[in-house]
């Protein structure tokens, strides 16, 4: 068995399992190639077994975030339908492992974008909605002890994400100066803004457009694309209410109980 194929599975393990320690006996923490070599077989992996991909989430958009690891970009994972959580629904605790919530702008796209050079503007035309949204971020890497090549490979820490019903034309909105509130229980916990995201949440979604048109996976009409955080994350504690908002796109939130709580 490969390297990439015994750390792929120490992941896909890692979600019945429970966290693992950092990849360091097979991948160095700034190997960008062979962590989305990782990625790419645990997605081959799982789409075999019938899990069908519907977008992409950007990860590492915040200066700070990109600082603390080491490295000067962001990150990108799949999004899996499986992934998506209803509006108002709830969500298992018992179906993650250390989980966060963080606040961003979600795009449905229209159309593909399969250019290399894809800008902001290229970005916009393409574009059918937008969508306030809650990313639940989870690792399978104990601790969160994470390198940037940790999380690329563990899927770019991804677990669920929630949508808002209301999907609003992108026209008219600024999606660069719009307000993040993100509440837990009714009470602020995280603060933020679009600029927050990479310069603006297009310019995430752009950079994530020319990255995966040179890698020949291009966006496509349909995808959904979580365009990064807007603000810091919040650890998700049972029984808890999450609620977020976003200037210009209305709120989404979701409770974290099981079943019957």
């Amino acid at each position: 068995m490969s390297a990439t194929e015994r750390l792929a599975r120490r992941l896909r393990d890692a979600y019945g399992s429970g966290p693992v320690e950092p990849l360091r006996d097979g991948l160095g923490p700034t190997d960008a190639a062979a962590a989305y070599a990782i990625q790419a077989a645990n997605t081959r992996f799982w789409a075999a077994g019938g899990r069908r991909v519907v977008g992409r989430k950007i990860g590492l958009t915040a200066r700070a975030v990109q600082f603390q690891l080491g490295v000067d970009q962001p990150d990108y994972g799949v999004l899996f339908e499986d992934m998506a959580n209803p509006d108002g629904g709830r969500l298992r605790p018992s179906r993650t492992l250390q989980p966060k919530a963080e606040a961003e702008v979600a795009l449905i796209l229209g159309a593909d974008l399969d250019v290399v050079d894809a800008t902001r503007e290229t970005v916009a035309a393409a574009v059918q909605g937008v969508a306030a949204a809650i990313e639940i971020v989870d690792s399978r890497i104990a601790d969160w002890r994470i390198s940037f090549a940790d999380t690329v490979a563990d899927n770019g820490s991804s677990a669920f994400y929630v949508l808002s019903d209301r999907v609003v034309p992108l026209d008219g909105i600024d999606l660069w100066s719009c307000g993040m509130v993100l509440e837990i229980d009714g009470e602020v916990a995280s603060v933020g803004a679009g600029a927050a995201c990479l310069g603006h949440p297009l310019e995430a979604a752009a950079w994530l457009a020319r990255t995966l048109a040179a890698c020949g996976e291009p966006l496509r009409a349909g995808d959904v694309v979580l365009t990064g955080a807007l603000g810091p994350m919040v650890a998700l504690k049972a029984g808890a209410s999450v609620r977020a908002t976003v200037g210009g796109l209305g709120s989404v939130g979701f409770r974290f109980e099981e079943a019957g709580a």
